[in-house]
């Protein structure tokens, strides 16, 4: 395996200079517009640096696509995608105005679960890897130490009986049916056939009198497992944590009594199986952390593994304030459930890494962004990347009046051959435009924060080969798509100043068009607000740029051609939303579907009724 890359590009003067300016010592900033060969500027570096790389992204969309262009460049590396494996997730929380308790509810996606142990795994044993990960890189994952120590090594051999080995994976969270998913094994005769959590390829383990015909190493089936050896001290020390915590609340008996019975259900679980529902909120008792450290997390695994990697933050504008907040809006959380009785102090320390923990365990970094913020500006030095091998100029704007902006809206994409990307300010709006255009006979599909993580790619390459035109969006079509056959961009309500229509977020969707020589943009507006107008410089100052590049080099702009990678983690056809919309009809067929075992479809009409109420 190596850090090579394989590309049909070669790599321009431009970002020939910027991979050499990015491989100097230091931190820096990547300010390269849609289209300029930012991927492939960064691939090149890590061929050049040799260095195991992980890229953080602000969504799983972005992540994802990451991953398929890391994937393609570098064929003979081990690529991984790791982001957070909830379909849904509902935290633990309380709620004290109301009395109002919320178990954590959460749908876990086994694929994702399996792709974030496979990341781990290739971490700790292969040295060229690059992982593609979302923000939740820097929430709790256990110690990479307790992972490794726990783990099952079986060498050729080996004497040891069946038994003790049915143990050994019981005690690795492994479940012994007839199901053979992920984390499961089963007996047949003298075999014991295991089914890893990380890979779709079975462990037979044979053994013949006792001895060992192969060698394996077998990781846990879950990320919180405490070695054997301590459990015991730490159980004594949680239970001595809930008598203190018992003794400080003897003022508030209600509270008392429910940290008592709560943390006493845990501790029986772990003792009889290792195991309990939370044990992540253990985790500083389970790994001996002092209260305030900060947790162990996916750059923990780096760090033990490799002496030196590199970071790379993806739209880093967006991605920064993301791990910025993570941390404070889980605090509060926490500790309303601390302080009610729900959880015990250490509890605080089940967390996310905050800004300062983060930046302590950064290397080298790279900001990648075409709109970098104040923050990344301070750290590092900017190399700007404007220029596009293609010759392709940021696309020119048109501004037009807010009256009948739909009925406009439709008229402009019957008239467009390109594919058209439509932006509006909530989801509601995004999913009742993607119907009226329906009825108009328009192929549309609309996406946002709830379209789920393994759907997204696909819904993306769906509109690149034609099965929509158009993708109707909030917030998920403004950085990093790669879209060359998009060659219009509309965003309504464009003078409505704020978050959605700031100047960062104003340059990034419009940059969704500079992939296609067609490009444009049109701006619905009743007046030129002070984002709309420094965007509109902004753009019009790297066209000039890019203009007068093509000048000296005599380039000529054509589109973007990009391959359409098949998105190999999504198995079921997207169909768009059409659904009855009695709730009487839905909940009975809801009821008829749990009757009949099957709850997937259950769970979707589910869905759909909480969509209507």
């Amino acid at each position: 395996m190596s850090f090579k890359v394989y590309s049909n590009f070669n790599p321009t003067k431009d970002q020939k200079r910027v991979t050499s300016e990015l491989s100097k010592k230091g931190n820096f900033v990547l300010l390269g517009v849609t289209g300029s060969g930012k991927t492939f500027v960064l691939s090149k570096l890590i061929e050049k640096e040799k260095k195991p790389a992980l890229v953080i992204s602000a969504n799983k969309t972005l992540a994802a696509q990451l991953y398929q262009e890391f994937k393609s460049f570098f064929p003979k590396a081990y690529s991984h995608y790791f982001v957070s494996y909830y379909d849904y997730y509902q935290p633990e929380a309380y709620i004290p105005q109301l009395n109002k308790y919320i178990e954590k509810d959460a749908k876990i996606n086994k694929l994702i679960d399996k792709l974030r142990h496979a990341a781990v795994q290739d971490i700790i044993q292969k040295r060229h890897v690059i992982v593609s990960a979302s923000v939740s890189c820097i929430y709790n994952l256990g110690s990479p130490e307790n992972y490794q120590k726990v783990s099952l090594f079986l060498q050729k051999g080996q004497t040891i009986s069946q038994r003790e080995i049915i143990k050994s994976l019981i005690s690795l969270q492994y479940q012994r049916t007839e199901t053979e998913e992920p984390g499961t094994f089963k007996i047949r005769g003298d075999k014991i056939i295991i089914f890893p959590v990380s890979s779709d390829k079975k462990i037979e383990i044979e053994l013949k009198n006792n001895k060992l015909t192969n060698s394996f190493e077998i990781f846990p089936a879950n990320f919180w497992i405490p070695e054997k050896n301590k459990l015991d001290l730490s159980l004594q020390n949680i239970e001595s944590e809930l008598q203190q915590r018992i003794k400080e609340l003897k003022k508030h008996p209600l509270k008392a009594q429910r940290i008592e019975q709560r943390t006493k259900y845990d501790l029986e679980m772990i003792k009889e199986l290792g195991y309990c529902s939370g044990i992540e909120n253990y985790s500083s008792h389970l790994e001996f952390r002092k209260p305030g450290k900060p947790p162990f997390c996916l750059l923990d695994y780096f760090k033990k593994a490799y002496k030196d990697f590199l970071i790379i933050i993806d739209e880093s504008h967006i991605t920064i304030p993301q791990l910025k907040a993570m941390a404070v809006q889980d605090r509060i959380r926490k500790q309303t459930l601390i302080d009610h009785g729900f959880r015990l102090k250490s509890a605080i320390d089940n967390r996310p890494l905050t800004l300062n923990e983060f930046e302590n365990k950064q290397t080298k970094t790279i900001y990648v962004s075409a709109t970098p913020a104040e923050y990344e500006k301070k750290r590092a030095k900017i190399i700007e990347l404007l220029t596009r091998p293609t010759g392709l100029l940021e696309p020119e704007i048109q501004i037009k009046p807010c009256k009948n902006q739909i009925q406009e809206t439709i008229k402009e994409i019957k008239g467009q051959k390109e594919k058209t990307l439509v932006i509006t300010i909530s989801k509601k709006l995004a999913e009742l435009i993607s119907e009226r255009f329906i009825q108009e006979g328009i192929k549309s599909q609309w996406i946002h924060s709830e379209t789920k993580t393994l759907e997204r790619p696909e819904i993306l390459k769906n509109l690149r080969q034609g099965k929509y035109d158009v993708l109707v969006g909030v917030n998920l079509l403004r950085e990093g798509l790669d879209l060359p056959e998009v060659g219009l961009i509309i965003i309504l309500d464009a003078d409505k100043e704020g978050f959605l229509r700031s100047t960062t977020t104003l340059i990034q969707t419009m940059g969704r068009a500079a992939r296609n020589e067609k490009a444009k943009v049109i701006l619905f507006a009743d007046k030129i607000t002070r984002s709309m107008q420094a965007a509109i410089e902004e753009t019009d100052r790297r066209r000039k740029i890019q203009k007068e590049f093509n000048r000296k080099n005599k380039i000529i702009p054509k589109k973007i051609v990009s391959n359409i990678k098949e998105w190999s983690f999504f198995k079921k056809e997207i169909k768009t939303e059409f659904f009855v919309k009695d709730k009487k009809i839905l909940e009975k067929e809801m009821k008829k579907a749990a009757q009949g075992l099957n709850f997937e479809r259950a769970a979707e009409l589910r869905d759909l009724i909480k969509k209507l109420c």
